[in-house]
């Protein structure tokens, strides 16, 4: 394995600063000027690192989800869940305030890319994929039709709880848990 180079190592430490920024303010301050004052240099400096915008927003919104990926890998259980158990599992923690950030850039990616922006929807739609296929890891199946089917379920069944929070409603997602 190759250590990183100078330029590498600094790109990675941009891209921390980035999604930083992105969790506490949200999408809608992800311009150059902002970006570039969050991380600490110039917008200039920034596009020498990256190639333009889209690979700005493309690398900090997938180090956002990476993370994410951690540290709902570290809350689930060692062996294989069945869909109502990861569900319960998944949502005792993901609507923590230490995880909320997360989920709000979700929704306003996801808004975005409902929009059909194509700066977003790409980004998005990977990003989807990427927790459909954790969660497909996750679930204990008889057969792989019936892991994809939770694993979709799964998804779209924390997608709805999300949602139902953002809007205000955080009571109808604690009632339909119980």
């Amino acid at each position: 394995m190759t250590n990183p180079s100078k330029s590498e190592v600094r790109r990675m430490a941009l891209v921390d600063k980035l999604a930083d920024h992105v969790l506490e303010h949200g999408l809608v301050t992800a311009s150059l000027r902002p970006l570039a004052k969050a991380a600490g240099t110039s917008d200039r400096m920034l596009l020498y690192y990256f190639p333009d915008k889209a690979e700005i927003i493309a690398a900090t919104l997938q180090c956002i989800a990476a993370r994410m990926v951690a540290a709902m890998s570290e809350q689930v259980a060692p062996e294989p869940l069945s869909l109502d158990a990861l569900s319960q599992r998944l949502s005792a923690f993901l609507f923590e305030e230490r995880f909320w950030p997360y989920m709000c850039v979700w929704l306003e990616l996801a808004s975005r890319a409902g929009r059909g922006d194509p700066l977003y929807t790409p980004i998005a739609a990977a990003i989807g994929q990427g927790f459909l296929e954790w969660g497909a890891a996750q679930l204990a199946a008889p057969d792989a039709e019936t892991r994809a089917r939770d694993a979709a379920k799964l998804l779209v069944r924390i997608e709805g709880m999300v949602l139902v929070r953002a809007i205000g409603l955080g009571e109808v997602v604690e009632r339909s848990l119980s």
